[in-house]
C-alpha cells in the first residue's frame, strides 16, 4: 500500500469516528470502537509501523524549528505526523465524552468541545475543562 493510500484511509476514517462521538456517544459501536480507545490505538499501530519503516530516512531533527521542518519534507514523515494528530485528537475526544458522561454533563454542552477538539485539538480540551468546572462547580476532579 502506498503512502498516499495510507494517508487517505486514515484521514477519511477519522471524521466518521468524530460523527459517532457527536451524534451517537452512547451507542454500543461508539463505546466499543472509540470510547474504549480501540480506534485511537489502531491509529497508534499505523503510526508505529510508519515510524519503524521510515524514521531516520529524512533530514532534520527535533532540536529546532528548521530541523522539524526538514523532517516533514518527506511524505511518509508527514503522514506519520498527521496520523499522530488524528490518534491523539480522537483520544482526547473520546476522553471528553467518557469524562462528561461520568460527570453527568449534558451532551449538548459537549458538542462544541468536540468540534473544537476535531478542528483545533487542545482548544477543545481547554473548553471542555471550562465546561466541566462550570457544570460540576469543581476545579479538581479525582478521575482527572
Amino acid at each position: 500500500m502506498n503512502i498516499e493510500t495510507v494517508f487517505t484511509l486514515a484521514n477519511s476514517f477519522a471524521p466518521v469516528c468524530w460523527l459517532l462521538l457527536l451524534f451517537a456517544p452512547r451507542w454500543r459501536v461508539t463505546r466499543v470502537a472509540i470510547l474504549s480507545g480501540l480506534v485511537p490505538a489502531l491509529y497508534g499501530v499505523v503510526y508505529v509501523i510508519l515510524m519503524v519503516l521510515y524514521f531516520g530516512q529524512s533530514e532534520g531533527n527535533f532540536n529546532s524549528l528548521g530541523g522539524v521542518m526538514k523532517l516533514f519534507q518527506q511524505p511518509e514523515a508527514v503522514t506519520a505526523g498527521w496520523i499522530h494528530y488524528l490518534a491523539f485528537d480522537l483520544f482526547v475526544g473520546a476522553w471528553v465524552v467518557a469524562n462528561s458522561q461520568k460527570n453527568g454533563i449534558p451532551h449538548r454542552w459537549i458538542v462544541p468541545c468536540l468540534v473544537l477538539s476535531f478542528l483545533f485539538g487542545p482548544a477543545g480540551l481547554l473548553v471542555y475543562f471550562a465546561v466541566r468546572v462550570l457544570y460540576t462547580k469543581k476545579v479538581v476532579h479525582e478521575n482527572f
